[in-house]
């Protein structure tokens, strides 16, 4: 069975950092644009996929609030994406981070990380 690992990491900073190696790599000649692509789609970006997932999971534990304007939602194929205007978050810490703009994807708990396998 394949794994159902979203790519939405690929996106944050960390993604883009992946990203733009890569495109240095093919600038120097290091490698291929055709082995660049091979990496976006299966190999270590998957790899990069999953141990994002998983750390999330296991290794975020800080509870926050959020207050906000929600501009925008929708669920396409499991997954929910919510738009939020002028959030701003209160940490256990009681520190207060806002953004003028926030986009949270959500999708089921069984999906984002694939189950252990029974044996």
């Amino acid at each position: 069975m394949a794994s159902a690992y979203y790519e939405f990491y690929r996106g944050s900073s960390i993604g883009m950092a992946l990203t733009d190696s890569l495109d240095e790599l093919i600038t120097s000649g290091a490698i291929t644009p055709q082995l660049a692509m091979k990496v976006l789609q299966q190999g270590r970006a998957l790899a990069f996929d999953k141990s994002l997932a998983d750390t999330m999971v296991k290794q975020v534990k800080t509870k926050t609030t959020l207050k906000g304007h929600l501009r925008t939602y929708r669920l396409c194929d499991d997954v929910w994406t919510f738009i939020i205007k002028n959030p701003s978050f209160k940490m256990e810490s009681n520190d207060m981070v806002s953004a003028p703009r926030i986009k949270i994807i959500a999708c089921k708990n069984g999906d984002a990380i694939e189950a252990p396998k029974k044996q």
